[in-house]
C-alpha cells in the first residue's frame, strides 16, 4: 500500500456495499477466505462493529483492534476475552471532539449520513409531496418537518428537509444550536431559560436536563408537534438511555398520515412507541424506528468510515509502519479501552 502497510481483507467483506474483491486487489490488498484467516499475523485489525467472543479467539495476542466498539454496551465476557489476549482495543466512538481529531470522528461521519437518510425514509413513509407545488389542478402544501436534536445528525436532517422543500423547525437543549439551526433556514423552538443557557458539556454534547426543564420543553413542543407532518428525533446521550421526547399523547395528537422517525430507537428510543426496525401504526400516525441508518447507505458509510480509520492510523504506528501506540497522545488515551490485559478507560471501568 502507499503507506507501506500490507493489507488483508476478508473475502466479500464489501460486496453488499458495492465493493468487490477485485477492486481491493487492484488497490494492493490481499483477499483471505474468511475473517479468521484475514486476521492471522495482523498487527492491527480494523473492524466495523466490536468483536463477538468467537472472533476474539481468532485475534493474535497483543494485536490492536480498532472498531465501533459500542463501549457502554460491551458484554463483560467480550471485555474479559480482550484482556485475556492482551488486545489493545480502541473505540472509534471515543474519538475526542477536538480540531485535530475531526478527520477521525466516525460518530460524526456516520451521524451525518444517518440524518440525511432519516429524512429520506420519513419522506417515503409520508407518501405526499415535500415541497409546495402550484399547479393548474391546485396547490400542494409543503410538508411541515420538525427535527428534535440539532447535533450532527439533526443538522443534516434539517438541511435535507429544507432541500426537499419542507417547512422546517428544530429544537435542541444546547444554546449553540440556535444559531446553527437558523443558518440552515429553519426556525428554532426551545424554552430558553437559565438551565438552557448552560446545557452543553465541554465536549460539545447535550447535558441531561432536569425533570422540570423537560416538562416545560414538553409543554412547548406538544402543541407544535400536533401540527407537524414529519418529526425526526435524534437525541442521544453517550452511555445513557435515550431521553423520551415524544409521549404517546403527543403521537395521538398528530394528524393521520403523519410520520415520526425515531433515530434513537437502538438506545430505547425518543418515543416509547417506536420499535427497532419496525413501522408502528398508531391511529394512522406511522412511528418508524431505524436502528442502523448508515447501513442503508452502505457505499458512502463504508467510504467515510474507511477514511476515519486511515486518518487514525498514524497515531498507532511508528515511522517504519510497525505497531506503536502513542499513549502520550490525548486522542489515543481517550479511545483506548484495553491494553496489556487491563481495562484502562475510566469511562467503562466498573
Amino acid at each position: 500500500m502507499a503507506s507501506g502497510h500490507s493489507v488483508t481483507i476478508e473475502s466479500d467483506a464489501g460486496k453488499t456495499a458495492g465493493f468487490l474483491d477485485s477492486a481491493y486487489e487492484e488497490a494492493g490488498a490481499s483477499i483471505a477466505k474468511d475473517a479468521a484467516s484475514a486476521v492471522q499475523g495482523a498487527d492491527i485489525v480494523f473492524k466495523v462493529r466490536g468483536p463477538e467472543e468467537d472472533e476474539i479467539a481468532a485475534l493474535p495476542d497483543g494485536t490492536a483492534l480498532i472498531a465501533l466498539m459500542e463501549p457502554f454496551a460491551m458484554d463483560p465476557k467480550v471485555l474479559a476475552g480482550l484482556n485475556a489476549k492482551k488486545i489493545a482495543a480502541l473505540s472509534m466512538e471515543f474519538t475526542p471532539r477536538i480540531t485535530r481529531a475531526q478527520s477521525m470522528d466516525a460518530l460524526s461521519s456516520q451521524s451525518n449520513l444517518s440524518g440525511y437518510r432519516a429524512v429520506i425514509e420519513g419522506a417515503q413513509i409520508y407518501g405526499r409531496a415535500m415541497p409546495m407545488m402550484m399547479t393548474a389542478a391546485g396547490t400542494v402544501a409543503p410538508a411541515k418537518v420538525f427535527v428534535m436534536g440539532a447535533g450532527v445528525a439533526g443538522l443534516q436532517a434539517i438541511a435535507t428537509a429544507r432541500r426537499l422543500g419542507g417547512v422546517v423547525t428544530a429544537t435542541d437543549v444546547r444554546p449553540a444550536a440556535k444559531e446553527q439551526v437558523a443558518s440552515l433556514g429553519a426556525k428554532f423552538i426551545a424554552v430558553e431559560d437559565d438551565e438552557f443557557k448552560a446545557a452543553e458539556t465541554a465536549g460539545g454534547y447535550a447535558k441531561q436536563m432536569s425533570p422540570e426543564y423537560q416538562a416545560k420543553q414538553a409543554e412547548l413542543t406538544a402543541s407544535h408537534i400536533a401540527k407537524q407532518d414529519i418529526v425526526v428525533t435524534t437525541a442521544l446521550i453517550p452511555g445513557r438511555a435515550a431521553p423520551v421526547l415524544i409521549t404517546e399523547d403527543m403521537v395521538k395528537s398528530m394528524k393521520p398520515g403523519s410520520v415520526i422517525v425515531d433515530m434513537a430507537v437502538a438506545q430505547g428510543g425518543n418515543c416509547p412507541l417506536s420499535k427497532p426496525d419496525e413501522i408502528v401504526d398508531v391511529g394512522g400516525v406511522k412511528v418508524a424506528g431505524f436502528s442502523n441508518l448508515p447501513a442503508r447507505l452502505p457505499a458512502d458509510s463504508s467510504s467515510l468510515y474507511a477514511k476515519n480509520l486511515l486518518a487514525f492510523l498514524p497515531l498507532v504506528t511508528a515511522e517504519d509502519g510497525s505497531l506503536n501506540l502513542d499513549t502520550d497522545d490525548e486522542v489515543v488515551v481517550a479511545m483506548l479501552l484495553t491494553r496489556g490485559g487491563d481495562t484502562v478507560n475510566e469511562r467503562i471501568q466498573s
